[in-house]
């Protein structure tokens, strides 16, 4: 008999030390720089920092990929949740004591970055061993939900608490990293099968040789899958700069820009809901993330002569809602598309398309802000890609035809 999500130990136990890991890095990513300006530090100080937390992550994604399917997954997330602990809590003693230079937080924040970068691939491949294959859906749409709650959260309680005084955003960073890390000590992680995989596609990625990136890019799955994630995550964080570009421009108050990511938030959130429901109701794969990047496309067009501030942000968030719905669907294909011993390597090569299409999205906003001067139009060009996208996929045999592959690519996982 299955287990219920709610009722599997190992389950909760993973959702929980992941939620706990990306609500602290939504709070360093906030407290870092509030830091920084407030004793003394420069424009070019700050947007150091902001780069090598995320460069730090960009550049272990694919060696964390290849290291989650090499050793103990459970040792690998302890050991980084520990590590970063340490790292933070230097910190908060620092700010604490009176005197927490810069290249001490630049120090920290690669460490932070870099472990989170490690930390990711690890539990993303951990869950398939610890829920089993059919219920891998609606995981998956419960995990969706965490960044959004984390983004609704982290933030929020980052300003708030620094405003009271400058220990305590780092002071509950480091208490909710310990506490990830005394929950996944107590993780019971299945031992991994070694069975070769049951189908074709899956059995040519069968054996982990050194590196291993290429046997997946060889997937039609994984090629199609991947192409996809970054053609969306481009163009959306693309549209999202240059909401906050616009909205700048055209004098919307802070309070309703704040507002306008509440919403992104609270439609990630619902999307997620969104998700299980559609899963459950056995809809086709390749007709959900079709639709969904339609739907990304079509909300971006209106929102470029939508009334700026709170209607913007509510477009922002219908936007939002779409996403949970197609990245569950094309993270379960992938999962069920490819062995244990590669699923390491698969999230690091997501994590690094991810990160790269993050660090574009903005650029290209303000080459469009920059070029155009016309926020209508810039943000028509960020529709624009949408639609490229959207087209793409639609004529992608591969994203059509999208399902999970049945029989899952290694035997399920015993008890240790």
């Amino acid at each position: 008999m299955t287990t219920p999500l709610p009722r599997n130990r190992n389950y909760r136990i993973l959702w929980s030390g992941m939620f706990l890991s990306e609500m602290a890095g939504e709070i360093a990513y906030i407290a870092f720089p509030l830091l920084v300006l407030a004793h003394g530090g420069s424009a070019a100080a700050v947007s150091g920092v902001a780069a090598v937390l995320a460069g730090a992550r960009t550049l272990v994604s694919l060696p964390a990929g290849a290291l989650a399917d090499r050793v103990d997954r459970k040792r690998v997330m302890v050991a980084t949740q520990g590590i970063r602990t340490v790292a933070m809590l230097s910190v908060a003693v620092a700010v604490l004591l009176g005197d927490c230079p810069l290249w001490q937080i630049l120090l920290v924040a690669v460490i932070e970055g870099a472990a989170a970068g490690i930390f990711v691939p690890a539990e993303n491949a951990a869950l398939p061993q610890v829920v089993p294959e059919k219920m891998l859906p609606q995981a998956l749409a419960r995990n969706a939900a965490r960044p959004f709650a984390a983004l609704l959260i982290g933030p929020a309680l980052a300003g708030f608490l620094f405003g009271l005084h400058e220990v305590l955003p780092f002071t509950l960073n480091t208490s909710a990293l310990a506490v990830s890390f005394a929950a996944l000590a107590a993780l019971h992680l299945p031992r991994r099968a070694d069975a070769p995989p049951a189908d074709a596609e899956a059995s040519a990625s069968a054996a982990p040789r050194a590196g291993g990136f290429g046997l997946l890019l060889r997937m039609p799955t994984i090629r199609a899958t991947m192409a996809w994630i970054v053609g969306v995550n481009l163009a959306f964080h693309t549209l999202v700069v240059l909401v906050l570009i616009v909205s700048g421009e055209e004098n919307v108050a802070p309070g309703q820009m704040g507002l306008m990511m509440t919403c992104f938030g609270a439609g990630g959130l619902a999307g997620a809901l969104i998700a299980d429901r559609l899963h459950a109701a056995a809809l086709s794969p390749g007709a959900m993330v079709i639709g969904s990047t339609w739907i990304f496309a079509a909300v971006a067009g209106v929102m470029a002569y939508a009334p700026r501030g709170v209607p913007l942000g509510i477009l922002l968030g219908v936007a939002a809602m779409a996403m949970p719905v197609a990245n569950t669907t094309v993270i379960t294909c992938q999962l069920s598309a490819v062995p244990d011993a590669l699923r390491g390597r698969l999230s690091g090569l997501v994590g690094l398309g991810s990160e790269l299409a993050a660090t574009a999205g903005p650029v290209i906003a303000g080459v469009l802000s920059t070029g155009t001067r016309d926020g209508a139009v810039s943000m028509l060009g960020a529709a624009a890609l949408l639609v490229a996208v959207a087209v793409g996929s639609t004529l992608s045999p591969a994203l059509r035809g999208l399902a999970p592959a049945g029989p899952s690519a290694a035997r399920q996982p015993t008890r240790s």
